[in-house]
Order: structure tokens, then sequence, then C-alpha cells
């Protein structure tokens, strides 16, 4: 069916900390809403308010038809101990519980029980609402279409964070939702993951809404922007696409400071000639006494006359300024303010591999010829399960090849951000677990580092586990700009960073002079940053090409 869902005078947050208000929002079929903000702006507590599995502290969410399927898909896709690919799919796709939902309708009825069989009816009808009757039948097809070679029985925790994306990308695709939520759904697909994911979001029927950092794919889909400006502490609903958002919201920008720029000026010119005219009068009034010893009634009144036209100019201006409409200064936006800590060089050649091969069950990468040299700066793509990260692994001498010689050179210095962000003990808390890491560095001295990514005192007394993803890379970011670095090694570094993050992280590595080893499927991110040639992967083969941007735009 087609849905509308309504927001209205919406206001989320956690506890007693609002982090927007007064959202309206109407997200009618064919509708793509695009919600952008810093991290910690309260994009995801938006989308669980919408889904009814949070509570907004103020306004209302309503759906027509009420009756609507509404599916939201979290960002973390929450693989769970023992769950298979068809299990994890029937809950993604609504179709687990609306089989609960119908077989516990259908033993009510059985016993009898009092409008049981008007539930039964209505949950019989969201059963197969949601796809469920041949969902079984479906779920091969579609594991094949996304080159996932693997069993609909093979267990979830034991699938590579790139095909877990392509199993969740599965679930998407088998879904019925008349009204899809999505929380960052690009995160770990690779370039032909993210084509599918353009065109089923194009192709729906219904409405979407999406938090998304890939601005490549926002630019591609979104009709109309939402953006939780939580500086300003502020709401802003833009129709049309991202980069008409981008323009408008630079000019709402600039005229917002002009506006401000105007009143200051005015209000500071008329707060100078009203203390100007203060002290003319205040000198008239002692130049009179000054002037007129011998008490000559007529100087003096004409005097007093004087000073008074004086104190009437001062009224006057004061009453100017009270007139003025007050225009509140914009307020100065928290920038992540990063640098990459540099070590000095390293040797001439950073690392080699000769004739290697590394074999992963049925899979093999290589044999493998590379040579990384000192400063050389190398883009790494390839689709899901080509080899990135034991490629990666193997340069670095954290896995040995099974056949042929891996070699690094002289002090080489690595800073890396992996993609399981496994950097810091999940168990400890912040604080401590980068303690255990910067071990020349005191307490002070890393809460003063973390504060300056964003994480202040609750998110370093928290446990690593439980901060967010975003969170979490910021937390290596700070890692990077603590120890100096001469490889840096960033396996798909865009994932779960904010826009404004993902910008300072592109203008850091402008400015970088070691070698660098980026493995993204963000294109944008690929066009932006500067590189001296690119490792494409595929099939357990390395090709090297020559880098151009343009090579990494998709039609």
């Amino acid at each position: 069916m087609t849905a509308t869902l309504v927001a209205k005078d919406l206001a989320g947050g956690h506890g007693h900390r609002t982090l927007f208000s007064d959202l309206s929002l109407t997200v009618a079929p064919g509708d793509v809403v695009g919600v952008v903000g810093a991290n910690g702006a309260g994009k995801s507590t938006l989308l669980r308010i919408l889904a009814g599995v949070d509570q907004s502290q103020a306004g209302s969410v309503s759906l027509a038809p009420s009756d609507a399927f509404v599916g939201w898909l979290p960002q973390e896709h929450e693989r769970t101990a023992g769950e298979t690919i068809a299990a994890y799919i029937a809950r993604r796709t609504g179709c687990a519980q609306a089989t609960v939902e119908m077989e516990t309708t259908a033993e009510a009825l059985g016993s009898g029980a009092p409008g049981a069989d008007d539930a039964y009816s209505l949950a019989f009808d969201r059963w197969m609402a949601s796809g469920a009757a041949d969902l079984e039948d479906r779920i091969p097809a579609v594991l094949s279409d996304l080159g996932l070679e693997l069993g609909a029985d093979a267990l979830m925790t034991g699938l590579s964070g790139g095909q877990a994306a392509r199993v969740a990308l599965a679930a998407l695709l088998l879904s019925r939702f008349d009204v899809v939520l999505l929380d960052e759904p690009t995160n770990d697909l690779d370039l032909d993951g993210l084509a599918r994911l353009e065109a089923f979001v194009q192709g729906l029927r219904g409405g979407v809404v999406l938090v998304s950092h890939d601005r490549e794919f926002l630019a591609r889909c979104v009709t109309t922007v939402v953006e939780l400006d939580l500086a300003q502490n502020s709401v802003a609903v833009y129709d049309g696409g991202y980069e008409a958002f981008l323009e408008e919201r630079a000019v709402a920008k600039r005229h917002a400071r002009e506006r401000y720029d105007e009143f200051a000026h005015t209000k500071a010119d008329l707060v100078s000639r009203a203390r100007t005219q203060r002290e003319w009068s205040s000198q008239g009034v002692r130049n009179a006494m000054k002037k007129n010893p011998d008490n000559d009634k007529i100087r003096r009144a004409a005097s007093s006359e004087s000073s008074e036209k004086q104190a009437q100019k001062v009224r006057q201006m004061e009453s100017r300024i009270a007139r003025l409409t007050e225009v509140e200064e914009p307020r100065k936006e928290w920038q992540l303010q990063f640098s990459i800590g540099q070590a000095p060089r390293s040797s001439a050649v950073v690392a080699t591999l000769r004739d290697v091969v590394a074999r992963q069950g049925d899979f093999t990468l290589g044999p493998v010829n590379l040579q990384l040299n000192g400063g050389e700066r190398i883009g790494i793509t390839g689709p899901n399960g080509a080899g990135k990260s034991t490629l990666l692994r193997l340069l670095l001498g954290t896995q040995e090849p099974d056949d042929g010689d891996a070699s690094m050179g002289a002090s080489v210095a690595v800073g890396e951000i992996d993609q399981a962000r496994g950097l810091l003990d999940g168990g400890q808390p912040l604080g401590d677990a980068v303690e255990a890491v910067l071990v020349d560095w005191n307490s002070a001295d890393v809460r003063t580092l973390l504060a300056k990514f964003g994480l202040k005192a609750d998110h370093t007394s928290r446990t690593v586990d439980s901060l967010s993803p975003g969170e979490r890379t910021r937390a290596a970011l700070a890692l990077l700009q603590a120890r100096g670095v001469n490889l840096l090694v960033l396996d798909e570094p865009t994932n779960h960073l904010d826009l404004p993050a993902i910008e300072q992280l592109e203008e850091a590595l402008e400015s970088y002079e070691g070698a660098l080893l980026l493995v993204t499927h963000d294109r944008r991110l690929l066009e932006n940053v500067r590189l001296d040639s690119r490792w494409h992967l595929d099939n357990g083969q390395v090709q090297e090409l020559h880098h151009t941007p343009s090579q990494e735009k998709q039609p």
C-alpha cells in the first residue's frame, strides 16, 4: 500500500536533555528525506521516534493509513550469536515479528478467546504484507545476485564486515515496507552494493527517511534534507536535493551573519553616539558653572536649556537603542581541529610483497608483487571480499603469507584505523583504554586530547563498546593525532563519521606527508584526497592503476 508519515512539532533527546524540537515533516510516497547533522545531534534518535521504538519528548507521529508497515533498519547490523542469515533477514524485514504475531493470534483463535478472529485477521494481513509467506523461497536468488555464495543457514557471526553489509542489503531488497527508515545504510558497501542501494531507494514507491554521511549517495537520492543543527539548537527542512541544500544553507548562514553584523554595528554606533551626547551634556553643565560665577540668571538659563537639549538627544538615542530588534549572534559551531602526528621519515621502501600468496578457506589472494615507497599515497579499491583487508595485514606484517616474502622497511611508524575500530579495548572505560595505548601521557592530557575530538567527561568514563560508532572513530582519530606516524593505514575511515569530521579528515590528509594506504568506497573521498596511484583488487588479484579522480566516478 502507499502510506504517508507525518511528524508534528517533534522534540527528542535523552533523559532531560533535548537534542531537537519543533520538527514538523511530512513523508509522502516517493519522498526520500535525508537527515544530516553532527554526531550527537539526534539523527538516530529521530529515526527511532519515527519508527515508534522511542517516545518523543513532545509532538506526535502519525501514519495514514494507521496500519502501514514501517521498517526501521539501525546502522549497526546487530549480529546475534547463533543467528543464521535467514533468521537475520526475517528479523530485519519484519517477517519474523509478523510470523510470531500471526501464530500467537492463531492460538488465541483456536482457544476461542473473545475478539480473536479480528486480531487474527489483522495479523494475517500483516504477515502477508510483510512478504513472510514466500521469504524463504526469495532469499537464495537475492543472495546469489549480490555475490554471496553462502547458504541461508550460515551464521551471521562468521561473516566479514563486507559480507554482513551485503546481507543487510539483501534484507532491504527483500523487504516490503510501506515507509523505510534507514540509518547509515551505505556503511561497508562496495561500489556495486552502493549502486544497488541507490537503485532500490530511487525505485521505491513508498517514502524513505535516511541518515547518511555519504555525500555522493545523498546527492543522488534525496529529495528533501532535514538538518539537525546542534550548535544553533535549530531544525531546518530544505526542499530540493542535497546540492541545493548545501547552497541554501551557505546562503542562510551568510545572511544570518550579515544580519547580526549589521545589528551589532548599528547598536554600537548608537551606543557610542549616546555616550558622546552624555559627555557633551555633562561638559555643558560644568562649563555653565565656570562661566557664570556672577549668577547671571539669563546666561544660566540659556546654558541650562542647552544642557537639557543635549540630555534630550541622549534620551532619543537610548530610545532608538531600545527599539532595535535584537538579532542573536549565530553560535560558533564546534569543529574538529584534526591533524595527523608525523614521525620522522621512514626508509625509502616502506613495505614490499614478493610473490606473496595468502589463503583463507576457499579464497586465495595472489600472487602479489607490490612495493610501497616512503611518502607514497595509495588508494585501495575493490568489491567486498576481494582481499583488501588481507592485503593490509600482509603489508603491515600482522599476517604471514602462505607463500612468498613480505617485509617492512626500517623506522616505520604505523598509524591505523581498522574497519572494526578495534584499536581500543572495548571493555575498558574510554579514558583508561586510551591511556593504555598512550603510555607516556598522563590522565589530564588524555582527557584534554579526547575533548578536542568532542569526547567529554561523560564519554571518557563509558566503556569503549558503549560508545556510538562515530564516537569510537573519533577516538581512533585522536590516537592518530597523538602518535607520530609515517605510514597511515585507513580502512573505511568515513564509516560513522559526520560530514564536518569527514571534511576535516580530508584537510588533515592533504597536509600529511608520510605514506598512505587508503581503503574506501566513499566516492567523494577518493575524488578529494590526493593519491599517487590505485591498487584495485578483484578475485584475489591486484591491478596497479595510475590514479585519476575520474576513475572513481560512477555513471
